[in-house]
């Protein structure tokens, strides 16, 4: 069960959501038309260990293909608005006007970032998260054309591994997200994962925004054969 409270007696800023994800929380609304946010604090929390991210053949060949041109935080507003769209396996939205308003200053601030993916000058899927120091906090995702998300994933899978951080919080554990290695861990044990990648600095921007298919599967393949151990 998550810790949450419904009742938010105090403004939520930029500032103040950066304190709580550093102490294990993250806001959720209860749909895009409620005016409120609570806290959760799961007790089981997913993550994607950056040294055993899977990838199925098929989604391999897409991404060597570079079907997709991918750029690295040039459109929030509609990453975010693909995000709080309606999907067949996601009728209903949690991203109300105050997500909406908060990541936005977040990435202003540079402390949100986005992945995109872009055929014939459009956006066709993406994801957005929170970069705190050494952890990256996976927000949402969306797509509008076969493996366009997973794409995303992938390269921002690559993107931690080059810029030297140590934690992919993914929140929940999903199917769609088991199928590329999410592990469920314990609250005390996300807690230690989170401490160690706080003491990081990660650079979001080390790899290049230019990195090929082929570069972001070597950087893949490069991290899985030299694997750090995990706290189970």
């Amino acid at each position: 069960m998550a810790k949450h409270s419904d009742d938010i007696v105090f403004e939520i800023t930029p500032q103040v959501l950066l304190k709580a994800y550093a102490c294990g929380l993250f806001p959720m609304a209860e749909s895009a038309e409620d005016s409120g946010l609570f806290w959760l604090e799961p007790e089981h929390r997913g993550i994607l260990p950056l040294d055993s991210f899977h990838l199925p053949k098929r989604l391999r060949r897409t991404i060597r293909s570079d079907r997709f041109e991918i750029r690295i935080s040039t459109d929030f507003e509609g990453v975010i608005s693909g995000c709080a769209g309606d999907s067949p396996d996601r009728p209903q939205t949690w991203i109300n006007r105050d997500i909406r308003r908060l990541y936005g200053d977040l990435f202003e601030m540079g402390n949100c970032q986005t992945v995109e993916a872009w055929q014939d000058g459009k956006l066709v899927g993406g994801l957005y998260g929170v970069n705190l120091n050494g952890a990256f906090f996976g927000e949402s995702m969306f797509t509008r054309t076969t493996d366009a998300s997973k794409v995303c994933l992938a390269h921002l899978v690559a993107r931690l591994v080059v810029g030297g951080y140590s934690l992919l919080d993914t929140q929940f554990v999903t199917e769609h997200l088991s199928r590329f290695g999410t592990l469920e861990i314990s609250r005390e044990a996300y807690s230690e994962e989170l401490n160690k990648a706080l003491q990081l600095e990660g650079d979001f921007l080390a790899l290049s925004e230019t990195a090929t298919g082929q570069e972001v599967l070597d950087i893949l393949d490069a991290a899985v054969k030299q694997p750090r151990t995990p706290t189970c």
